[in-house]
């Protein structure tokens, strides 16, 4: 697997509204452990749309990497032209951080938010170009990973196309590691 698109929840959808919250550690540690397998085997792009929540926590574990594994790269593959035009301040300056040092930034649509159909010519696109997808994604829990997923699958079913999630359990057993190696410490 060469090229894999990496997604998940928005990070509202997480109830998630600050970037010290400490599950962004733990999910973010999640991708790194399935990222870090990846690149072992092959991987040499990840592809995120730059939405909030997974997709730019998975930036800055790619960022991170890149200094073990300099081969690796980030492409921003985003629906619309301005994505983050509405967002605060504090949050654009993240975003405009990670597009900064991506190796790749394309506008899908190559034009600003018109019609939801950007969104779904987006998750196409991204199934299509990819040779995978790694998803943080909870079955009980619908959300905006459902519309990714929901092609992934087709694809599965069509070509092979390898689906990686990362679920809550996988969340909660890095949780419960991570605690019981500081009680080793301690």
């Amino acid at each position: 697997m060469k090229t894999i698109v990496v997604s998940g929840y928005k990070s509202h959808e997480l109830g998630i509204f600050d970037q010290k919250h400490q599950s962004v550690y733990y999910i973010k540690k999640a991708i790194e452990q399935r990222l870090r397998s990846l690149v072992e085997e092959g991987l040499e792009w990840v592809i995120i749309s730059g939405q909030l929540g997974v997709e730019l926590w998975a930036a800055e574990v790619v960022f991170a990497l890149k200094e073990e594994y300099p081969q690796l790269q980030l492409a921003v593959l985003t629906p619309f032209l301005q994505q983050e035009e509405r967002w605060g301040d504090a949050t654009k300056s993240y975003y405009q951080e990670i597009i900064r040092q991506a190796d790749f930034v394309e506008s899908i649509t190559k034009r600003p938010y018109d019609n939801p159909a950007q969104l779904r010519q987006k998750n196409e696109f991204l199934i299509a170009k990819a040779d995978g997808m790694l998803l943080l994604y909870d079955e009980e829990k619908p959300g905006s990973p459902t519309y990714y997923l929901e092609l992934a699958k087709i694809r599965e079913v069509r070509d092979g196309f390898p689906i990686i999630f990362i679920t809550p359990t996988d969340l909660d057993i890095l949780v419960q590691e991570e605690q019981h190696d500081q009680l080793d410490v301690e």
